[in-house]
């Protein structure tokens, strides 16, 4: 893995960085501050070069006007490798790559793609037949792969802390105010922080423990931009993933992944794909010795299995999940990202698949258990749960307590940023057209009509049938 080879020959080009391999990394600092009106080191070339990309526009414009000056013509972004104005192929992302430096320089290309809002990928719709292909060539391969790196900067533990806990910090935030609220700032983290780190040097230790934490970062990233309505994205995010954990050997948190893709296609309305996605990462650790990682992926299934109308089929996933969960141990689980997924989690579980199946007194005593005296502390859980509360009552044929209870819902939502929320509120809306109005019924609507989520929105996506994925 190389560093910035477009900014290199660039420099080299300007006479900035001669061919023998000496530098004058500060004249172009200099160059650099003159064009921004601040100071830069080499230390920030040096940055630059081995690939990480400014934050500031300001900073990669200088650059550009820089290079420009010497060369006596116009520099654009993508040509040094900032992205801009450039062509990716719509199909990027979607293919499970043979090797793993190979999804290394994919995910780059989706970061950058991602970050320069290119309409291609961001207004893609997910490809059903790559979600079989990543699942199968994960279930079945035999591969390992020695990873290393050979780049200018030395990598160690510390550099893996602090990839973890700026991950911890952006998966707090999206579980407080939604996916769209720091999505940007996390892809942005992505290409320039870790990118940087994956072009060092480390051993093939230090390499695997690299690799799992930018699996996981990459896996929030594809978790955010389903969240905030990014199918396409998301999906190829989700692959990508899949194969740096593979790479790692870690069975456990591939089947995370697989995991969440599951939840993906339910959302989508892919039920049977959605269900087979779980069975897979089941099937791909049943040895692995965690049962709370089991319970959750039979839940996927059920909740796949319950929006088919698979009574008995649901039903059994779900008794498999009661059953697993049951037998776990969270102190030694090693399946420890899993544990959120306590009662409440489980009880949100049967509580959507109840609502699918039509058992709607059975879902509304699981979504109030859910619920529980307090709130959980995650907002976007707790706002999911709530509206299952509510669509249970409208089965019921209780709008005065399902329209109470929505907006209570529409109240926590307010500092959520998306696109699941909104499909929520859009599925209730049409559960409670078809009750006709009352005048319970139109007071809600008086009062739901000043919140953020009853107002329509763009790029909503909402199933054929109920029972959308809890985060």
């Amino acid at each position: 893995m190389g560093g910035n080879e477009q900014l290199a020959a660039l420099m080299r080009q300007a006479g900035f960085l001669r061919e023998d391999g000496s530098v004058g990394l500060k004249v172009f600092a200099r160059a650099v501050g003159e064009q921004a009106g601040r100071t830069y080191t080499h230390t920030y070339v040096r940055r630059w070069l081995d690939g990480m990309i400014p934050r500031d526009e300001q900073t990669r414009r200088a650059i550009t006007d820089a290079l420009a000056k010497r060369l006596g013509r116009p520099v654009e972004p993508h040509e040094v490798g900032f992205g801009g104005s450039r062509k990716v192929s719509p199909d990027l992302g979607l293919s499970y790559p043979d090797k793993a430096l190979d999804g290394v320089s994919t995910l780059g290309g989706l970061w950058q793609a991602d970050l320069d809002g290119l309409t291609t990928l961001l207004s893609a719709p997910a490809n059903v037949a790559a979600w079989n292909e990543a699942s199968l060539s994960w279930l079945v391969s035999t591969r390992h792969d020695l990873i290393s790196g050979t780049g200018r900067r030395r990598i160690g533990p510390a550099d893996i802390l602090g990839i973890r806990s700026t991950t911890e910090m952006f998966d707090r935030l999206d579980g407080q105010h939604g996916g769209g609220h720091a999505r940007r700032s996390l892809v942005e983290f992505l290409r320039t922080d870790v990118a940087a780190v994956l072009q060092g040097t480390y051993t093939d230790e230090i390499g695997r423990d690299l690799f799992r934490v930018t699996a996981q970062a990459t896996l929030l990233g594809a978790w955010m931009s389903y969240d905030a309505g990014l199918h396409g994205l998301a999906q190829r995010y989700f692959i990508q993933a899949l194969r740096l954990a593979e790479s790692t050997g870690d069975r456990l948190l591939g089947a995370s992944i697989l995991d969440a893709m599951s939840h993906q296609a339910t959302f989508l309305g892919n039920f049977r794909e959605a269900a087979n996605l779980a069975r897979a990462a089941r099937m791909g650790t049943e040895t692995a010795g965690s049962a709370l990682a089991l319970a959750h992926f039979y839940a996927m299934e059920a909740r796949a299995l319950a929006r088919l109308g698979d009574a008995a089929e649901c039903d059994r996933a779900m008794s498999a999940a009661v059953s697993q969960f049951e037998r776990r141990n969270p102190d030694s689980d090693p399946a420890e990202w899993f544990g959120y997924f306590n009662e409440a989690e489980l009880a949100a579980e049967l509580g959507h698949c109840n609502r699918d199946l039509g058992r709607a007194v059975d879902a509304s005593t699981y979504a109030s258990q859910s619920l529980g005296p307090s709130p959980s502390g995650y907002v976007r859980s707790d706002f999911f749960a709530t509206m299952v509360l509510a669509d249970a009552y409208l089965d019921q044929g209780d709008a005065e307590q399902a329209c109470e209870v929505a907006l209570g819902a529409l109240q926590i939502g307010e500092q959520l940023k998306s696109a699941r929320c909104g499909a929520y509120v859009d599925e209730f809306k049409q559960r409670l057209a078809r009750l006709g109005n009352s005048r319970a019924v139109s007071d809600f609507i008086e009062q739901a009509a000043h919140t953020r989520l009853w107002r329509p929105q763009d790029a909503r996506t909402v199933p054929s049938r109920g029972g959308l994925p809890r985060s």
